[in-house]
């Protein structure tokens, strides 16, 4: 699997159920939530922005997309999760690149992490920040039910603060 077929898979609308373990804090939470990913142009702006923050040439990105989401979390009822984020993929082989962010998943700025796909077609997503460090690890069971694993690390990489479990099954099935 290329990233290509792997954005083209995750493209839609999916209903997420996460368990994670905020270790920091001694406390389990449970968020339910939709996510949507929609391909963009590789002329959009904020995709355009995003390579030029990286001095990344426009024509060595694939499959730029857009990610949303809206959820609720039972550490805090009140509270709705929501936001967006442009991501944009620059392979540098068929199975591993970077990906752009509009917004990281530690922290809430722009970033840029180092994927690879693995021969079984998991997704693995490593992402250095100033005060943390995140793996992510996607795969799918059957083309509408993917699994992913995230950890949020100390900027060390030898600590975990925050482990998590999703499963996303996507709305409208895809034949």
């Amino acid at each position: 699997m290329d990233i290509e077929t792997f954005v083209e898979q995750s493209l839609g609308e999916w209903r997420s159920q996460r368990s994670a373990h905020h270790l920091a804090f001694g406390h389990f939470e449970e968020v339910r939530s939709t996510i949507n990913i929609e391909a963009i142009g590789a002329d959009a702006p904020g995709v355009l922005a995003l390579c030029k923050l990286y001095g990344v040439s426009p024509e060595t990105i694939v499959s730029p997309f857009k990610m949303s989401w809206e959820g609720e979390s039972d550490w805090d009822e009140d509270q709705v999760i929501e936001g967006s984020t442009i991501l944009v993929p620059v392979p540098d082989s068929a199975t591993t690149g970077k990906l752009l962010r509009e917004k990281g998943y530690a922290e809430t700025m722009e970033s840029a992490g180092t994927y690879k796909l693995t021969e079984d077609g998991t997704f693995i997503l490593t992402t250095a920040y100033d005060r943390a460090a995140a793996e992510e690890k996607i795969w799918f069971a059957t083309p509408n039910l993917r699994f992913r694993v995230s950890l949020i690390k100390t900027s060390s990489g030898k600590g975990v603060t925050t482990a998590s479990f999703s499963s996303e099954v996507r709305r409208g099935v895809v034949a």
